[in-house]
C-alpha cells in the first residue's frame, strides 16, 4: 500500500424504509451521521442530515404523516447520493419563489443551496425526489486526504514490506486485509508501551480523544 494508492473503500447501499412522522426524523438522522462516519465522510454529516430533514418534512407537508417511505443512501461516482421515496406521484417538490417560500415554507430551496444537484424521478407508482452532494473524493472508491491518513499509511507501508499491485485492486479484500494490517500494527504498539512501563489502555483513551476531535 503506498500513499498515493486510495482505492480501498467499498461503500454499500443502504435502504431504510420508514413511516414520515415528525418523530422519526431524528433518529433518520442519527442513521445518517452513523453511517457517513462509517463511510470515511464526516464532513457530510451535517449537509446530509439538512437534506434528509427537509426531504421528510415535505413528505409529511404535502403527502401527509403516516406515509410510507424509504430513504436510501449510495455513491454516484465521487458524490453521495440520497433518495427520499413514497407512493404519491402528484405532490411534486417544487422551487417557490421568495414570495411564496414566506406562505408555504422553504424546504426544496434549503436542499437546492446545500445539494449539488437534485431532482424528481417518476417511477411505476411512486415518486422518488434525490439530490447528491459533492465530495473531496477523486474515486468512488477512495478515501479523503488528510495528513494522519498519509502517515497511517506510510506506517503500514513499512510494517508489512507489503507492495501493492499496480493498479491496486479496488475490492473489499484489498480493504480487509489493510484492516487486518492496521490491527496489527495497533496491537504490536500497545505491546511496546507495556513493555516500555507505560499503560496500554491510558493510550488507546487519549488516541482515541484525539480522533473523535479530529486530531
Amino acid at each position: 500500500m503506498t500513499a498515493d494508492v486510495v482505492g480501498c473503500m467499498w461503500r454499500k447501499p443502504w435502504v431504510i424504509p420508514f413511516l414520515a412522522e415528525a418523530r422519526e426524523v431524528a433518529g433518520l438522522r442519527r442513521v445518517v451521521r452513523m453511517h457517513l462516519d462509517h463511510w470515511g465522510l464526516p464532513e457530510l454529516v451535517d449537509a446530509a442530515q439538512l437534506c434528509v430533514t427537509e426531504l421528510v418534512t415535505n413528505v409529511i407537508t404535502h403527502v401527509g404523516a403516516g406515509t410510507p417511505t424509504t430513504l436510501a443512501f449510495s455513491m454516484r461516482g465521487t458524490r453521495l447520493r440520497l433518495e427520499v421515496s413514497d407512493r404519491d406521484t402528484r405532490a411534486l417538490p417544487t422551487l417557490l419563489s421568495a414570495a411564496d417560500e414566506a406562505e408555504r415554507g422553504r424546504g426544496m430551496s434549503i436542499v437546492d443551496a446545500v445539494a449539488e444537484r437534485w431532482g424528481v424521478i417518476l417511477r411505476g407508482g411512486s415518486k422518488i425526489t434525490w439530490c447528491e452532494l459533492a465530495t473531496a473524493l477523486t474515486a468512488h472508491d477512495g478515501h479523503v486526504a488528510s495528513p494522519q491518513v498519509a502517515r497511517a499509511e506510510a506506517v503500514l507501508t513499512l510494517y508489512c514490506g507489503w507492495d501493492a499491485p499496480a493498479p491496486y485492486r479496488h475490492d473489499r479484500l484489498s480493504s480487509e486485509v489493510a484492516q487486518q494490517a492496521t490491527i496489527d500494527v495497533i496491537a504490536d504498539i500497545l505491546h511496546w508501551l507495556r513493555a516500555h512501563g507505560c499503560d496500554p489502555d491510558e493510550a488507546l483513551e487519549r488516541a482515541q480523544a484525539r480522533f473523535e476531535g479530529g486530531g
